[in-house]
């Protein structure tokens, strides 16, 4: 199961284009802030919400949720 739901995320994107495109984009941004945290460069935008997820996926879901 997706959490948020498919449909509260929609409320948030013109299109399920959109949504995929946009989360997949922050996904791959956090992924890296992950990758990077160790070297000290601090080039990327940690985590914008508290997850229970340790997914980069569902935290980026998440992110789009609260706007």
């Amino acid at each position: 199961m997706i959490d948020p739901k498919i449909d509260e995320l929609l409320d948030k994107v013109d299109s399920r284009y959109t949504l995929v495109i946009l989360a997949a984009k922050r996904a791959r941004e956090i992924n890296a802030y992950y990758s990077q945290l160790g070297e000290g460069r601090g080039e990327y935008i940690p985590p914008l919400v508290e997850s229970l997820g340790s997914k980069p996926l569902a935290i980026a879901l998440q992110e789009v949720a609260q706007g």
